[in-house]
Parts: C-alpha cells; sequence; structure tokens
C-alpha cells in the first residue's frame, strides 16, 4: 500500500478563485475560494469542492444541468438559496440537492456580512448542457471541454 496518507484536512488542499464565464457574467463569483478535495483524494465519478463565500458574492450563475447532479451542505454561515421558486435561507447544517435535467436554475448568494462556507458534491459527465436562465449564456461540453456559447449557439 505504500506510505500514502488517505486522511488530510481542507487546508491541505490548493484553492482556486474564480470561474471560467465569460466577462462580464464571471464577477458573481469575485472573491469565491475552492478547494478542490474531491481531484485531491483523486475521485473521478464525482467532483467534491469546499467553498468559502465571501459576503456579497455568488456561487455561480443561476443555472442548471442535463445530465450532472448537484448536491450542496451548508457548513457554516448563511446563504440565500435563489431558485425559480423565489428564496429560500440556508444556515449551517442543512442541505440541498438538484437532479439532473429539472429545469429549474439555482444558485446561492451571500448577503450577509461573514463568509459562508458550504460542500458542493457533483457527478462528472464528459457530455454536459448546461443552461442559464436569466442571462444570454449556454454551456456545452463535448468531451470534457467546456465552450460557452449565447443562446443562440455563437461561441463566446
Amino acid at each position: 500500500m505504500g506510505n500514502k496518507k488517505h486522511a488530510f484536512s481542507v487546508t491541505d488542499v490548493e484553492k482556486t478563485s474564480g470561474t471560467g464565464y465569460p466577462p462580464p457574467f464571471n464577477e458573481i463569483a469575485n472573491g469565491r475560494y475552492k478547494a478542490k478535495v474531491g481531484d485531491h483524494a483523486g475521485l473521478s465519478q464525482y467532483g467534491v469542492n469546499i467553498v468559502t463565500l465571501p459576503p456579497g458574492s455568488g456561487s455561480a450563475q443561476r443555472h442548471w444541468h442535463e445530465q450532472e447532479e448537484e448536491f450542496t451542505y451548508m457548513i457554516s454561515g448563511e446563504v440565500v438559496l435563489i431558485t425559480d421558486d423565489g428564496e429560500e435561507t440556508i444556515t449551517a447544517g442543512m442541505m440541498m440537492g438538484w437532479p439532473a435535467n429539472v429545469a429549474n436554475g439555482h444558485h446561492l448568494v451571500n448577503r450577509s456580512d461573514q463568509d459562508a462556507v458550504y460542500m458542493e458534491v457533483g457527478t462528472r459527465v464528459r457530455d454536459e448542457v448546461c443552461h442559464y436562465p436569466d442571462i444570454d449564456l449556454h454551456l456545452m461540453m463535448i468531451d470534457g471541454e467546456d465552450e460557452f456559447q449565447h443562446k443562440d449557439g455563437t461561441p463566446y
């Protein structure tokens, strides 16, 4: 088995910031940090991230996936979940799940004055379509490569 340690802390994992969205859509995630703990553990079938969302920042643009499923567990702080159904305050210990191909866009926004920390888990697929109902943005993922497009199909 070697000397590899299987247990680790989130502080052992490099944090990334920002998003791949084209401007100006990338601004929603200013200050957001992700520790890709699933990658650190060598997982390939689903992703696991520990996300720190500072005050005034959002998790992503409001979106839904055709193939991927998502699950979120709130670790600390408070965020507002915004969906087609309205707004809901999410606090530590609460969970959220989004099955694939349910056309109900969602995202989290930190309107508090403190950092919010949550774990997000999602299936990994090589071909995906992601819809952004509020903005002129569409994501096509083909063989693991992202291409952001306008809703009319022209690339950014």
